[in-house]
């Protein structure tokens, strides 16, 4: 009995330590949670500064003046906006993953690691670029929606090197982020659901269920 009992613990050892060394283990549930909370607050910061109620869309129409161009001082506040929240959530979660890395005494960039991060890169520099041209196209209403799906694809495309419930983190983003294209007048609304709040609950889930 007792040899039956160390064969199975030493099978288990043998799949906890295989599965270590293919999955990224060390993304943090609460880093997507102070993300989410970032994400939010920057949606709200611009929601105030362009004068605008919640429940209001049409917020693209102020970000491009009646020739196509960037509106001034409208444009250069959401850039900003946009950077600081994006610099603070990279940041977070580089902190954060190493952090947990560290803890469990894994490797923070292995060669797993570098493989989920072309996964999740590829899609979201696509993303970026179309976003870009969208912009110089004047179809800033678009660029949540895109932004959304390709953020998306980027997760489900990452989540065979980490935890499974990526994937359906990413499933949920690229349906916002169609429902986005759909309601354009809300995208921004969408982008702190997508960005913001599903990040919260994953963020949470993540933690409960693999750090708690």
């Amino acid at each position: 009995m007792n040899k039956q009992k160390e064969q199975l613990e030493a099978i288990r050892d043998i799949r906890n330590l295989m599965e270590r060394s293919s999955r990224f283990l060390s993304l943090s549930g609460l880093a997507g949670v102070m993300i989410g909370i970032a994400v939010i607050t920057g949606v709200a910061s611009a929601y105030a500064y362009m004068g605008l109620a919640i429940d209001q869309g049409g917020y693209h129409t102020l970000i491009l003046n009646e020739n196509g161009e960037p509106n001034g001082d409208v444009f250069k506040f959401l850039l900003m906006d946009v950077l600081l929240v994006l610099a603070f959530s990279i940041t977070t979660v580089t902190i954060m993953s190493m952090k947990k890395a560290k803890k469990q005494g894994l490797p923070i960039w292995d060669g797993t690691a570098k493989r989920m991060t072309v996964q999740l890169a590829v899609p979201m520099l696509a993303g970026a670029i179309l976003s870009m041209i969208l912009l110089r196209h004047g179809l800033v209403g678009f660029i949540a929606p895109v932004s959304l799906i390709f953020y998306g694809l980027a997760l489900f495309n990452a989540s065979k090197y980490t935890v499974d419930d990526l994937q359906y983190f990413g499933i949920a983003e690229i349906l916002t982020g169609l429902l986005a294209a759909i309601f354009i007048d809300y995208g921004m609304l969408f982008w702190a659901f997508g960005f913001g709040v599903l990040h919260i609950v994953y963020g949470t889930r993540i933690y409960f269920k693999y750090e708690k």
